[in-house]
């Protein structure tokens, strides 16, 4: 019993000493096992954020215009994947407002950030193109311009007065020829409608759908924020249509101020200019010659001056028959608005751009 308990004892010993040894590697593989789950918890969300930093580049070039008679600059973004491969990418073409340039969609409007954040989180990338349209609200103007008194009276938030003061002020040929042509031959595009759309906040707004209506065979899709989408309302007394809901404060201080003197100027005196040059007529004019509309889409801040010009124009498409993206959120005619709507006009352009 004796020497069969020490048996047993140092049976019982040798097998202690067995788990002894077993407890102390498993607690040293768990120690191992924590650490490195720990090390994956902590990289993780560097590697997310890291995923999430991927990063588009802005750049600046510029390009001789035959149309304007001078050399433009344009900030381009180029999404994150542009200088890993060969693929060919979409492109919009985002037009600044009144007394902007070719530096404010970025530097104002962050819509760098955003295209980044909207690739981040799976969306469309592709090739942003910000040109520089002075303040000819990117079309032909009435007249050709007095170049020396253009740069006595050169604004102050002008930067040089030789790229300002065109001397053939032909800005919707500007766009559409020089500028397209010159970037499908510098950038990795898809060159077709298919692939290209335009978008403008403000004056912007209103360029982007009347190059798109003026030139459908180019643009596959139009955008505006805020834009002037019912120019008659700023016109002279024989063109003059106000829509209804116009605020008469607003309208007297547009009218008598720099932005309806600058309409004035490119519009001219001539009504029948004025006419051809209102979207809804446009859009008449793109149908009666059979061209395949671009898809449209406008959105206004309900505390914005033109707000009844964007009904007026909503109505007159929709009057039509012809499908039009419309929205309206809170907010003023401001970069706050435009920051935070952004977003959606890329979403729309990068889900209307065909498959590759």
């Amino acid at each position: 019993m004796h020497r069969g308990g020490q048996v047993r004892g140092a049976g019982l010993r040798a097998r202690g000493d067995g788990n002894a040894s077993a407890r102390r590697a498993f607690r040293a593989g768990r120690s191992v096992l924590r650490a490195v789950v720990w090390a994956a918890l902590v990289a993780a969300p560097a590697v997310a954020d890291a995923q999430t930093r991927r990063a588009g580049r802005v750049i600046t070039d510029s390009l001789w215009s035959f149309a304007l008679g001078t050399y433009k600059k344009a900030t381009v973004y180029l999404p994150p994947s542009y200088d890993a491969g060969a693929e060919r990418y979409p492109v919009a073409y985002y037009l600044h407002g009144w007394s902007g340039n070719e530096t404010n969609w970025v530097k104002a409007g962050h819509l760098d950030a955003a295209m980044d954040s909207l690739v981040a989180r799976g969306g469309r990338e592709m090739i942003v193109v910000m040109p520089d349209g002075d303040d000819a609200w990117w079309m032909t103007s009435s007249s050709l311009p007095d170049v020396p008194a253009c740069v006595r009276t050169l604004p102050a938030y002008v930067g040089e007065a030789s790229t300002f003061c065109v001397p053939w002020p032909h800005y919707d040929d500007y766009v559409a020829y020089d500028l397209v042509r010159w970037v499908d031959r510098t950038y990795r595009t898809r060159a077709d409608r298919a692939h290209r759309g335009v978008a403008g906040l403000s004056m912007g707004g209103y360029g982007a759908l009347l190059l798109a209506l003026q030139f459908p065979e180019l643009f596959g899709a139009a955008a505006s924020h805020s834009g002037v989408l019912w120019p008659l309302e700023w016109a002279p007394g024989g063109v003059l249509q106000r829509p209804r809901e116009s605020v008469d404060s607003s309208w007297a201080r547009i009218w008598k101020g720099a932005v309806g003197q600058s309409m004035r100027s490119v519009f001219g005196k001539d009504t029948a200019a004025w006419y051809a040059r209102d979207p809804a007529r446009l859009l008449d004019r793109a149908r009666a010659r059979g061209a395949v509309l671009p898809a449209l889409k406008a959105d206004c801040g309900t505390a914005d001056p033109f707000l009844a010009g964007n009904r007026a124009f909503r109505d007159a498409v929709q009057s039509r028959g012809v499908a039009l993206v419309y929205d309206e959120f809170a907010g003023a005619h401001d970069w706050p608005y435009w920051r935070t709507h952004v977003s959606e006009s890329l979403t729309w352009l990068g889900s209307q751009f065909a498959k590759p």
